[in-house]
């Protein structure tokens, strides 16, 4: 538990939150800000603050838990099809400092859309941040 981790408090029962699945390694409970109806998140019981500190054991434990939440998104919920969202860092929209996954079930015509467009990028700079994260 981390001290002043609205998660952390959560998982403390400090703080109320709609549990919807649990297992001995995660919690999942809806999101009190929800992009689309069924938006849940799915944390590791263990803190840590993001996913490049998170135990691989906790992140395979999210991934599965995710996974079974997605599928109920489909089969109760009714979603056309759902997106998993990590936030790793300030700069990457992450608000909330204990590591934790998004399942945002998605509907056709639902108002979410990419935060970019798409579009064909530069094959030399592809390769070179390749090369980069290759290590050569």
């Amino acid at each position: 538990m981390a001290e002043d981790c609205v998660f952390c408090a959560i998982l403390a029962g400090e703080l109320p939150a709609a549990i919807v699945d649990e297992d001995e390694s995660t919690i999942s409970f809806m999101d009190i800000a929800p992009a689309t109806r069924g938006h849940a998140l799915v944390i590791p019981r263990r803190h840590a603050p993001d996913l490049l500190s998170v135990s691989a054991d906790d992140l395979g434990a999210v991934a599965v838990a995710a996974q079974r939440l997605a599928g109920r998104a489909k089969e109760r919920l009714g979603a056309d099809g759902v997106n998993l969202l990590n936030a790793c860092g300030p700069a990457a929209w992450q608000t909330v400092f204990h590591f934790h996954v998004h399942v945002i079930p998605r509907y056709s015509g639902d108002p979410l859309r990419l935060p970019w467009v798409p579009a064909q990028g530069d094959p030399g700079e592809i390769a070179a941040a390749a090369q980069e994260l290759r290590g050569d």
